[in-house]
């Protein structure tokens, strides 16, 4: 008589190869509120704009390479909570990916769909409703029924937005007539680039943070030792190159003081371009681009949430693999709730959200900061452990990285007033979370603050 076959435990599948991590990181960074913060900063700093969006890319480049190092050192779905948990501890840990990547991914994601409602709502008046609402749940049951899925359709979203972006920044090159700034002026500008770069370049990082998304997928990758790299870094300089190509187009295409106090300035670019054609473009673009990184978070953060539970930093329901479709669902199914009840509630006062939203974002730099610091930590912790990926002159793009986004931090709101509200909310986010980590790794883990884990134990689940 046959023994009866051992019941299949569900688990994470590798199958997302080079392409599909290349538009995860990607569908990551090129929202809506992207391109909208490439426009509004070519309208206010003209073609100095170009020079900050390099220092963006350097700075872009820096993190990186400190997410490739921590990453294939520690492949886990965890992503940024194993790492800090490795370097750090607990405590800090879970500060760093429920302040730094759900806060900022929930206040986002509620943006990024009220502003796909406000960019449909103008093109075609009363015809879509609650779009925003309808896509997020259309996009959690499509990661909820696997990462194929996902994958096959974050490809498609991807190369969608990537066909129409350059459609729109090729088609803004063109033509005789320019609304906007002209060849002599834009080398005038060029040439008299002063200090105000440096806060044009705070204005351009927030367009290029999010390429990490794709590091808490590693157990679901082939070969990532080969492809994380080269789909990372991929992704960085074809960000470069269409940031640049769409900033170049509307500056030359819209005027510039209409580029700059536009919540919409792409619509404003695609209309000046195509003229009624064009309410079919920029829904295209809009859709494609809510798509892209709203399914990269659904995903990434999800996964976050996974490692968190393996950790036993958060309750064990959020580590519950479906067993049909092998994806976290319960983490799946939590992040929709955040996202969609707020939605619903606010869906006719986006700017209610406004300054969460700012404080959110800056402590997604903070975490950028931690990554950097957790490098050098786990450097001198763990000297002879394996690195498939180091980082090029090593410690200089962690010091550069350090510096830039603490600088981006301190500058991260137009005016004072704004910046003191920034400032409380960023006390109220860690401060809530602080009390939350602090009693859960004290009295249910009981264990040190800043005991740090061992890596062989962070990466043995």
């Amino acid at each position: 008589m046959k023994k009866p076959s051992a019941q299949r435990q569900p688990s994470l599948k590798k199958v997302l190869g080079i392409s599909s991590l290349f538009v995860v990181a990607m569908g990551g960074v090129t929202s809506q509120g992207s391109f909208v913060a490439i426009l509004n900063g070519a309208g206010t700093g003209g073609a100095s704009f170009l020079i900050a969006m390099l220092l963006a890319s350097a700075l872009t480049f820096s993190y990186v390479f400190s997410y490739l190092e921590l990453s294939l050192m520690m492949p886990k779905a965890g992503g940024p909570g194993t790492y800090t948990t490795v370097a750090s501890g607990h405590f800090p840990a879970i500060i760093l990916v429920l302040g730094g990547y759900l806060a900022v991914a929930v206040f986002g994601g509620i943006v990024e769909f009220m502003l796909l409602d406000h960019v449909l709502d103008s093109v075609f008046p009363g015809v879509f409703s609650h779009i925003g609402l309808v896509l997020l749940i259309l996009l959690t049951q499509l990661n909820i029924l696997g990462i194929n899925i996902f994958a096959s359709v974050q490809n498609f979203i991807v190369y969608v937005l990537l066909v129409a972006t350059f459609v729109i920044g090729f088609a803004g090159l063109g033509g005789d007539a320019v609304k906007g700034i002209g060849a002599a002026r834009f080398w005038q500008q060029l040439g008299h680039t002063n200090g105000s770069i440096f806060t044009l370049t705070v204005l351009a990082m927030w367009a290029f943070a999010g390429l990490e998304y794709v590091c808490p997928l590693i157990e679901e990758a082939k070969q990532p030792q080969k492809n994380l790299p080269k789909a990372m870094l991929a992704a960085s300089v074809m960000l470069i190159v269409v940031y640049g190509l769409i900033a170049f187009a509307g500056m030359r295409q819209v005027p510039v003081a209409d580029l700059a106090g536009s919540e919409v300035p792409h619509w404003l670019l695609v209309k000046a371009l195509f003229g009624k054609v064009g309410g079919f473009i920029i829904v295209v673009f809009a859709v494609t681009a809510t798509s892209s990184t709203a399914n990269a978070a659904i995903a990434s953060v999800a996964r976050m949430l996974y490692g968190m539970a393996h950790h036993k930093q958060l309750p064990p329901v959020f580590k519950k693999i479906h067993p049909r479709w092998d994806t976290p669902w319960f983490g799946l199914l939590f992040f929709f709730i955040l996202i969609a009840v707020p939605l619903t509630i606010f869906n006719k006062a986006p700017g209610y959200l406004l300054v969460l939203i700012i404080s959110a974002a800056s402590l997604w730099l903070m975490a950028y900061v931690i990554a950097h610091i957790n490098v050098i930590v786990l450097r001198k912790r763990y000297p002879k452990f394996k690195r498939p990926f180091k980082t090029p002159l090593y410690p200089l793009p962690q010091i550069i990285g350090i510096i830039g986004m603490a600088y981006a931090i301190w500058n991260n709101s137009p005016s004072l007033q704004m910046a003191k509200k920034v400032y409380l909310n960023e006390g109220l986010i860690v401060g809530i979370l602080a009390i939350y980590a602090f009693f859960w790794v004290k009295f249910k883990m009981k264990k040190g603050l800043f005991e740090a884990e061992p890596i062989d134990e962070a990466i043995a689940d």
